[in-house]
C-alpha cells in the first residue's frame, strides 16, 4: 500500500517522464503512406516544383499554420501526422502560412 506522501512525491517525477515521452515522438517516416499521400519531404528545399506546383521558396513545416513545435525545436508535431514529429526545415502540400 503506498502512502499519501509517496504518492505525492512520485507525482513530479511521474509527469517529468510523461513530459519527457511527448517530446520524444518519432519523427514522420517519408515512406510512411500518410507523408508519402501529402508529398512529404525531409528537406523543403528539395521539393519536386514540378509535382507540387503550390510549393514556393521559404517554405517550410517551422513556417506552417499546422506546425505545433516552438522556435528552435529540433522537431515538433504536427496534428495531420498524429503522435509523430516533423522537421521544421520539411514540407508536406498541406502547409498553409502562419497567421
Amino acid at each position: 500500500m503506498t502512502s499519501r506522501r509517496r504518492f505525492i512525491s512520485l507525482v513530479p517525477v511521474l509527469g517529468a517522464a510523461t513530459l519527457a515521452r511527448a517530446q520524444a515522438a518519432p519523427l514522420v517516416d517519408p515512406k510512411d503512406p500518410q507523408a508519402q499521400a501529402l508529398g512529404y519531404t525531409t528537406e523543403a528545399t528539395k521539393v519536386d516544383k514540378a509535382k507540387y506546383p503550390k510549393y514556393a521558396a521559404g517554405q517550410s513545416c517551422a513556417s506552417c499554420a499546422l506546425y505545433q513545435g516552438k522556435a528552435g525545436d529540433k522537431a515538433g508535431p504536427c496534428p495531420l501526422y498524429a503522435g509523430k514529429s516533423v522537421l521544421p526545415g520539411a514540407w508536406c502540400s498541406a502547409w498553409v502560412k502562419r497567421a
